[in-house]
């Protein structure tokens, strides 16, 4: 129950933030046409386009994870029986990733909270709101967190299901 909740909260997310490569992409559409066709530059597309992308890249994290897109060096766990490989996988969240994943959750949540406190915005011809994109990255690291517990579940469990199954 908890890992269909868990992987399912990670699909909804990533499948979600995914629609916003739509708008990434229109925003580029829309600057390059008016800077090359219209010869009318707008000074705001940039800046935008930039934390779409933002927004884009640090959400899926915990989405890449429940489908194994990450990347892996399986140079040594390869030629390893199954129980063997599940084993050094559980070590390797527990020495590498767990520790990774909490000071990358408690460093973003006091960089969210403090630019949020001081109403951070970028500087520029066009102020926008930084505080929502470091916000993302706390809740990004929140989700990355979640799916690696819900990974070592699986691992502890021996299920094989595919990962691409909800």
């Amino acid at each position: 129950m908890l890992i269909r909740a868990i992987d399912g909260l990670n699909e909804f997310v990533g499948r979600t933030v995914a629609v916003l490569a739509l708008g990434f992409a229109a925003v580029i559409i829309y600057d390059v046409f008016m800077r090359y066709a219209l010869n009318s530059p707008t000074r705001w597309a940039f800046d935008v386009s930039k934390q779409m992308f933002g927004f884009y890249f640090i959400l899926l994290g915990g989405y890449a994870l429940r489908h194994q897109s990450h990347v892996r060096v399986d140079l040594l766990t390869e030629h390893m029986r199954p129980g063997t490989r599940r084993w050094v996988d559980i070590a390797g969240y527990l020495i590498f990733f767990f520790p990774f994943a909490w000071i990358f959750f408690r460093r973003s949540w006091d960089f969210a909270a403090r630019s949020w406190a001081q109403g951070e915005t970028t500087y520029g011809a066009v102020q926008l709101p930084v505080y929502p994109l470091k916000a993302a990255m706390c809740v990004a690291a929140g989700l990355l967190l979640l799916q690696g517990i819900c990974e070592v579940l699986k691992l502890l469990l021996n299920r094989t299901e595919s990962p691409h199954g909800t």
